[in-house]
């Protein structure tokens, strides 16, 4: 299953050369939402704001989606 993560306004990371924002959703697929929670955690160093099973409105974050 598809889960999204989204950030903070002061949470920023670069993964690969990729930095993620407030500005973008990130895309992880996991089984279940337990676990997309736990690897956004471990890939994020637990910085992070929010794990979605549906993508939210786009609106707010112009940078689009990002797939790690």
């Amino acid at each position: 299953m598809k889960f999204y993560i989204s950030f903070g306004q002061v949470h920023t990371h670069s993964i690969n050369g990729i930095t993620i924002d407030k500005d973008c959703i990130v895309e992880l697929e996991s089984e279940t939402k337990r676990g997309a929670h736990e690897k956004a955690m471990e890939i994020f160093d637990g910085v992070f704001h929010n794990v979605y099973e549906k993508l939210p409105n786009m609106d707010y974050f112009p940078r689009g989606v990002i797939k790690i």
